[in-house]
């Protein structure tokens, strides 16, 4: 496959008739944003089946952070629509194969703590409370997330007592009304 048919593939797929292919051939921006578009349309879709072919088309650009950037915008959306933990677990081991595929090791890395986060974040949501050192073990930006967003006054607690940054421990304090951390 070419870049060219990789594209017109993509947004064909996808309905997007406004992008002009040779544009986002040319142009990593254009196409980084036709990649977003993509990935929106994929995501809103109700069946999951294409996942993985967007997704290894996506990669298979030249340009990987573009292309990483998409898949981790689709993988943050998808988690947020899923019905659980083991729902996303399913659907994220299907495109561990393609992300794999990135020669950038970091970026590998990258998109697999993003799920990671993402499957604590849901099985937090489905009622588990994470000890400090499952909490430990996610990103700054996934405490952040739960800090801004939890409901849980235990996962509050938590975050105010062992979040990494004093931003994410202020955030969860304030929530929570807990002052004596």
């Amino acid at each position: 496959m070419t870049l060219h048919s990789d594209v017109a593939e993509l947004l064909a797929g996808a309905g997007i008739v406004d992008v002009d292919v040779d544009d986002a051939v040319a142009d990593e921006h254009v196409r980084g944003s036709a990649y977003q578009r993509v990935v929106s349309v994929t995501a809103s879709s109700r069946s999951r089946d294409r996942d993985r072919a967007i997704v290894a088309t996506i990669l298979r650009d030249p340009h990987e952070m573009g292309s990483k950037t998409a898949v981790v915008a689709l993988v943050d959306k998808i988690a947020m629509k899923v019905t659980g933990p083991a729902e996303f677990r399913q659907w994220s081991a299907e495109l561990l194969p393609e992300i794999d595929q990135l020669k950038t090791e970091g970026w590998r890395e990258f998109i697999r703590r993003r799920i990671h986060d993402w499957l604590f974040y849901l099985s937090i949501k489905d009622g588990h409370v994470p000890t400090p050192v499952e909490l430990a073990q996610v990103t700054d930006w996934m405490q952040r997330l739960l800090a801004e967003e939890s409901t849980s006054p235990a996962v509050l607690v938590l975050l105010a007592e062992s979040g990494n940054r004093k931003k994410t421990r202020n955030i969860a304090k304030n929530r929570t009304g807990f002052f004596t951390v």
